[in-house]
């Protein structure tokens, strides 16, 4: 069990795929209570932000929105954590301000190369099934604002489509217990399709020289994560600890999650 910290740490806790700063809750109250600072920031067309969809976004429009938090809140020695998809955020973040982050968390998070984009790493078929599946659920959003009466009185270009991959159930991040999956899925939203088909471009080495952390959620196991998993066991300098809970960990167990925060040096 945690307990309360005299010198109080900062952290900027990022959220993945289809999620929101909404996911946080259970860990940033908590910690807020031991009197330390904590930012869930949403990424722009997701949870509280999804009006903002727009074809146009992409994954340095991720890294820019956090980024931006560590500028106008002008914070420095920060705990920036990411979980699944950001992972990749947290990296960008990391190339562009090093010298406001203390450590680099990865919650069960991708980690690629720089200019390799998520759908480099899939099967051509797999792509091709989730382009699809993106276009379909923009049609069928636009169709609905169309039917309902929303949108009636603007232009044809704000009405225009906007691809994003629809959300999976709940229980693919592993969740079981009722109320978990209940508080997830009245909150997942449509992933914008640009952040996939767009990469990082990196100006120096992966977490450059940020102390980084890896969280590998295995009970069970994410299979999406087996790459990047594999990848951080050849890094000298980066731990890899192994937590007994789900993908959705700040959801199912968030007191595991807050202990491994509060244990970095």
């Amino acid at each position: 069990m945690a307990i309360e910290t005299k010198t109080p740490k900062t952290f900027v806790l990022v959220h993945g795929a289809w999620h929101g700063g909404w996911c946080w809750s259970r860990v940033a109250e908590p910690l807020r209570a031991m009197g330390h600072r904590v930012f869930t920031p949403t990424q722009t067309g997701v949870g509280e932000r999804q009006h903002l969809l727009e074809p146009d976004i992409t994954l340095n429009t991720f890294v820019q929105d956090v980024a931006n938090v560590l500028l106008w809140e002008d914070l420095d020695d920060v705990i920036l954590v990411g979980h699944s998809f950001g992972g990749l955020t947290i990296t960008g973040v990391a190339d562009i301000l090093p010298q406001r982050l203390r450590h680099l968390v990865y919650v069960d998070a991708f980690i690629l190369d720089s200019g390799i984009t998520t759908f480099d790493t899939l099967p051509l078929d797999t792509v091709n099934r989730l382009r699809a599946a993106a276009e379909a659920s923009a049609l069928e959003s636009l169709h609905d604002r169309r039917r309902h009466g929303k949108g009636l009185q603007t232009s044809t270009e704000q009405l225009r489509h906007v691809p994003a991959l629809p959300a999976p159930k709940p229980k693919t991040f592993g969740l079981t217990r009722p109320q978990d999956v209940a508080f997830v899925d009245e909150r997942l939203t449509p992933q914008p399709l640009g952040v996939y088909e767009s990469a990082l471009h990196l100006n120096y080495p992966i977490g450059n020289n940020v102390p980084c952390l890896y969280l590998h959620c295995v009970q069970p196991p994410f299979a999406a994560m087996d790459g990047t998993c594999q990848w951080v066991k050849t890094q000298t300098d980066w731990p890899c600890v192994d937590l007994p809970s789900c993908h959705d960990v700040m959801v199912a167990d968030p007191q595991l999650l807050i202990d491994a925060l509060l244990d970095l040096p």
